[in-house]
């Protein structure tokens, strides 16, 4: 009796299963480990809003709306005339103060030329005591030679008495001319003195003058910055005191976002990381970034009124910390966005250009 031969079994296939299962488990246990151990390559978060550091403008010297060069949501330039206010009166003041400063300046050169001729007077002073010392002499010889003579009896008395007081007025004159000529040598510190408070009123007047020309000056409302103007009230004929705002001048081109991402996701962010983010009002379209800071505080800390934990139960909050971030120069939708845009922002962590991290300072 002859035994049928039972074919080889074919296990190939049984192998190739139970390789392919390993390599799946494998696989699985793999992703576990960078999913769990490893760190995320994006942080997302949709509370991200477009800011941009806004500048409103308002006068600074009161008066009335002559004219407004502005519409709403228009495009300005850095010194492009937005307001003009009434400046009849500022030009009052400042002819006023140019006049003061005049007068001023004139009074300055009157002391001056006072301190300048001075010298001379007191030159003049010297050489008429000089012809006093000559006149005295002659008047004390001529007095003594007729009380000579009149004690030896050639002489009159009149004639000795006139001669005496001759000499006696002449001493009186040159002490009126000595006196004189102290009082001119003393004159001179005086007129210096008043020369110096006469350049303080010429200093002030002339800062009057400026000042009236600054509050000219100021009735041309110029932007000071580029970008859109919003929030306009000014209107023509309307009354305006310092300081009230009459527009905003939105920086569209210097715009940026601020993300609340959670705090267990920043912990992997560094300064320059890429971003992508994407505003509701265009969809499709992506906005490219990069991280540029990170808030000191978190959201709620600057909050009026600070939670307060140290009583009563206690529930943990995952707190929110704002990330500045830069939008990337040169992209058309950038010049579109609204201030105040939700936006969605994803944080391409690693992406950056160096390793300075945002927390821990810099290490």
């Amino acid at each position: 009796m002859s035994t049928a031969t039972r074919p080889p079994l074919n296990i190939a296939p049984l192998k190739v299963v139970r390789i392919v299962a390993a390599l799946v488990i494998l696989g699985i246990l793999v992703w576990a480990c960078v999913k769990l151990l490893g760190k995320p390559g994006t942080e997302s978060t949709n509370d991200a809003y477009v800011v941009a550091d806004f500048t409103l403008v308002a006068p600074r010297v009161p008066g009335q709306i002559l004219e407004v060069h502005i519409e709403d949501n228009q495009w300005v330039k850095p010194g492009d005339l937005l307001v003009r206010i009434d400046d009849r009166d500022f030009k009052a003041a400042l002819q006023s103060a140019q006049a003061d400063v005049v007068a001023a300046q004139a009074s300055v050169a009157n002391y001056e030329a006072e301190i300048a001729r001075q010298p001379s007077l007191i030159e003049q002073a010297r050489a008429r005591l000089r012809a006093d010392d000559a006149s005295i002499e002659f008047a004390r010889a001529n007095a003594a030679r007729y009380r000579n003579l009149s004690e030896a009896g050639a002489g009159t008395t009149q004639e000795q008495q006139r001669s005496s007081s001759a000499l006696a007025e002449l001493l009186a004159q040159q002490a009126q001319n000595r006196a004189v000529l102290s009082t001119t040598e003393q004159n001179l510190p005086v007129l210096r003195t008043q020369r110096d408070k006469a350049a303080g009123a010429l200093a002030r007047a002339e800062a009057v003058q400026e000042q009236a020309k600054l509050n000219l000056s100021y009735t041309e409302i110029r932007a000071p910055i580029a970008g859109k103007i919003g929030r306009r009230s000014v209107r023509v004929g309307a009354y305006v005191t310092a300081g009230t705002p009459l527009a905003a001048i939105v920086p569209i081109s210097d715009a940026y976002v601020v993300a609340n991402f959670q705090e267990n996701q920043i912990a992997n962010m560094s300064p320059g990381d890429k971003v992508s983010i994407k505003v509701d009002s265009f969809p499709g379209t992506e906005i490219h970034g990069h991280v540029d800071s990170l808030a000191p505080a978190t959201g709620v800390s600057f909050a009026p009124i600070a939670p307060d934990n140290a009583t009563g139960n206690f529930t943990k909050i995952v707190q929110r910390v704002p990330v500045k971030i830069t939008i990337d120069r040169g992209q058309k939708a950038t010049l579109e966005l609204s201030v105040g845009l939700s936006v969605d922002a994803t944080v391409d962590l690693g992406s950056h250009s160096g390793n300075q991290k945002l927390a821990g300072g810099g290490k």
